[in-house]
C-alpha cells in the first residue's frame, strides 16, 4: 500500500527500507533463469556469490546461497553457464540492496536449452519473421558494407581479407563487440542499430567464427531476432561454420556457411567480373562484326544485280516501250480520225443530198401560209390567198387562182 508523506511529514530511510522490505517478502520463492557471471567462492566461507544476468538485456542481480547448495552443481557450473534458480528475493536493509537467496541451482542442459530454441523458432516463424518474401536482395556492388564481429577476431579477418582479395575498393564500417557471453547481446543489438541508421551502408554482415552451442546462443536471442527482422538494410548472417543454425541465420536477408562465404556473398569478384565483361564485349563484337559481313554481303548481292549494274537499261528499255506505245497510238489515233473523217464525208454528202435546200436547187418550191405553214394539200389553200413561194434563191407572193 501507498504511503502518505509530504514535505512537512518525511519518513526515516530507515522506515522506506523497511517498507520495501516487506513488501519483497511477499513476494516468496520464484524460479529465475540466467546465466553466471560473477563467481565468488572464498575457501572457507559458508556462503557462495554470484551475479546472475539476463543474457538478453543489461540486468544483473546479485545472488548468494550456502556452499552445500552450490556443492552440488560445482562440478557443471563455472562462470558464464546458464542456470534456473529457485530463489526468494531479500532486502538488505542497512544497505538498501536487493539480492536472491538460492535454495536450489540447476544446470540448463544443451538437450534444454535446443528445445526452448526450437519453441522459439516456432513462435517466431508463426509471426512471419522467416517468410521468404520478407528477404531483402543484396546490392551488386555495395558503397558500404558493415560488419558486426569480435574484436581481432578471425571472423573478422576472414571478411575483410577475402571481400578485399575480391573487390579491392571495397569500404567497411566495423563495429567490434563481444560475440559470447553476457554482454554479447546487447552489444550486437546496438551495432547491428547503429549501422542500419547509416544510410552509405548497403548491406550488414554479421559475423562470427565457430563454437559450442553455449557460445552461439546470443545469436538465437529474440531481441537480436527483432533487430534483425526490423532494419531496413539487407543482413547477412556468417555464423559458426555449415552446421552451426542459430535463429539469426533465419531472420536474416542471406545466410552465409562461414564468414569467408560472406565474403563472397556480399562482394563480386573483379577478376570474374573483368573475364565476364570480356566475355560481353567479345560476344558484342562478334555480334556487330556477323551484321557488318552480312550486310556487306547483301549489299555486293544487290549491286550486281543487272538493274543495280547498268541501271539505265531498264529505262531504255521502257522508253523503247513508251515510244511503241507512242507510236501505236498515234497510228491507231490517226486511223480513227481518217476513218471518222470518211465518215463525216459521207453523211455530209448524204445530209446535203436529202436537205430541202438541194431539193430546191433542183428547180422545186415550197408555199407557206400566212401562218408560215408549208401547203401540201390544194384542198389546204383557198381561192384568192395569198401565199409566199420560197425557191432556191429566195422567195417571192403567189395568189391562188381558182
Amino acid at each position: 500500500m501507498a504511503v502518505n508523506t509530504s514535505a512537512e511529514a518525511p519518513i526515516p530511510v530507515g522506515e522506506v527500507s523497511r517498507l520495501i522490505g516487506g513488501w519483497i517478502d511477499r513476494l516468496g520463492a520464484v524460479w529465475v533463469e540466467g546465466q553466471i557471471t560473477q563467481l565468488s567462492r572464498r575457501p572457507g566461507a559458508g556462503v557462495v556469490f554470484m551475479t546472475l544476468r539476463d543474457a538478453s538485456y543489461d540486468i544483473s542481480v546479485g545472488v548468494t546461497c550456502y556452499r552445500q547448495v552450490f556443492d552440488a552443481v560445482a562440478d557443471v557450473v563455472s562462470e558464464g553457464a546458464r542456470v534456473v534458480v529457485h530463489c526468494k528475493p531479500e532486502w538488505y536493509a542497512p544497505r538498501g540492496q536487493l539480492s536472491l537467496r538460492a535454495a536450489e541451482i540447476r544446470p540448463v542442459g544443451v538437450g534444454e536449452l535446443l528445445a526452448r530454441l526450437e519453441q522459439l523458432k516456432k513462435s517466431l516463424a508463426r509471426e512471419g519473421l522467416f517468410a521468404p518474401e520478407r528477404k531483402k536482395p543484396l546490392p551488386f556492388l555495395p558503397r558500404l558494407i558493415g560488419l558486426v564481429c569480435g574484436r581481432a577476431s578471425a571472423a573478422e579477418r576472414d571478411v575483410l581479407e577475402n571481400a578485399h582479395r575480391r573487390w579491392p575498393a571495397v569500404r567497411f564500417e566495423v563495429r567490434n563487440v563481444a560475440v559470447q557471453g553476457v554482454h554479447a547481446v546487447p552489444q550486437v543489438v546496438q551495432a547491428v542499430k547503429e549501422l542500419d541508421a547509416v544510410d552509405e551502408v548497403d548491406v550488414i554482415v554479421v559475423a562470427r567464427g565457430g563454437g559450442s552451442v553455449e557460445d552461439l546462443l546470443p545469436f538465437s536471442d529474440e531481441q537480436l531476432v527483432r533487430t534483425v527482422a526490423d532494419c531496413r538494410t539487407p543482413v547477412v548472417s556468417a555464423i559458426g561454420h555449415e552446421p552451426d543454425n542459430p535463429l539469426l541465420d533465419h531472420v536474416a536477408d542471406v545466410r552465409a556457411s562461414t564468414p569467408t562465404d560472406a565474403a563472397k556473398k556480399v562482394v563480386p569478384d573483379v577478376g570474374e567480373e573483368y573475364e565476364r565483361v570480356r566475355l560481353l564485349r567479345d560476344r558484342a563484337r562478334r555480334c556487330v562484326q556477323a551484321f557488318v559481313d552480312r550486310e556487306e554481303r547483301g549489299l555486293a548481292q544487290a549491286l550486281a544485280r543487272p538493274s543495280m549494274e547498268k541501271p539505265h537499261r531498264m529505262i531504255d528499255g521502257r522508253a523503247e516501250e513508251v515510244t511503241a506505245l507512242l507510236d501505236r497510238a498515234r497510228r491507231s489515233l490517226r486511223h480513227q480520225l481518217d476513218r471518222t473523217d470518211s465518215e463525216l464525208t459521207h453523211t455530209h454528202a448524204r445530209v446535203v443530198a436529202l436537205s430541202p435546200a438541194a431539193t430546191l436547187k433542183r428547180g422545186y418550191a415550197v408555199l407557206q401560209r400566212a401562218d408560215g405553214h408549208a401547203v401540201r394539200d390544194p384542198g389546204e389553200v383557198e381561192a384568192g390567198e395569198a401565199l409566199r413561194a420560197r425557191v432556191s434563191e429566195g422567195e417571192f407572193s403567189v395568189r391562188v387562182d381558182t
